[in-house]
């Protein structure tokens, strides 16, 4: 029997007749992998409340939060304007993050692209607008949790830097002072103010501290999305 079994293995290599089993067609097809996450809230304040060292600074708070959960490989930046200052032109939230889609830590797509992003057509809220870990963050109805849906952007419904008269970018992130003041929104869509149910511009905040963003029913927390 062994000299049979040997002299078929033989036969089979020599005429080059695979010996490997047939694939098995009733094995579930692999799953797809979740699309990589792409936007989020920031999770934490750096410390400073408004201040946040710019745009450049705020960019690598969101840098460094998806580097702590293994979303640094891609380049990230705030969703924030900026005012003209001088020589300097300002800046608009909508034109610093890229085309999209964006997808949050729990695999929804939040928005396909810029203009759907601020369309009435976008998934953002209180459920979807969570942090870079997929931990959800307290809104206006959560009470008696504190409330903490002012997220600032310096920005208009459109995405754009204000033209407005007075401060509404917190000296385009650079300053805590108690007279400023930054535009928000309300990641659950809900609350007072012109554009009570706007995720970018719902109303200007009470003042540039942590304490004041905190005061109006904030963190000091801002939206992040990976440029793509």
């Amino acid at each position: 029997m062994r000299i049979s079994v040997l002299a078929i293995a033989t036969f089979a290599a020599a005429a080059g007749i695979s010996c490997a089993a047939a694939p098995d067609e009733t094995a579930p097809a692999p799953e797809e992998s979740a699309p990589a996450m792409s936007f989020f809230l920031t999770s934490a304040n750096p410390g400073q409340g408004a201040s946040l060292g710019g745009l450049e600074g705020a960019d690598r708070h969101c840098q460094a939060l998806a580097e702590a959960v293994g979303a640094g490989g891609q380049m990230w930046r705030a969703y924030l304007s900026a005012t003209a200052v001088g020589d300097e032109p300002a800046v608009n939230a909508r034109d610093r993050i890229g085309s999209g889609p964006w997808v949050n830590a729990l695999g929804v797509q939040v928005a396909a692209d810029v203009a759907d992003l601020h369309s009435d057509n976008n998934l953002l809220s209180k459920d979807n607008s969570v942090d870079e870990t997929g931990t959800f963050v307290f809104g206006r109805s959560d009470d008696p949790n504190p409330n903490r849906h002012d997220i600032i952007t310096g920005s208009t419904l459109d995405g754009m830097a204000s033209s407005a008269e007075g401060d509404t970018t917190c000296g385009n992130w650079t300053s805590e002072a108690e007279d400023g003041s930054a535009l928000v929104g309300h990641h659950d869509r809900d609350g007072g103010g012109d554009n009570p149910t706007s995720w970018n511009s719902a109303h200007a905040s009470r003042g540039c501290t942590l304490e004041n963003l905190q005061a109006t029913g904030g963190d000091g927390r801002n939206y992040c999305f990976a440029v793509r």
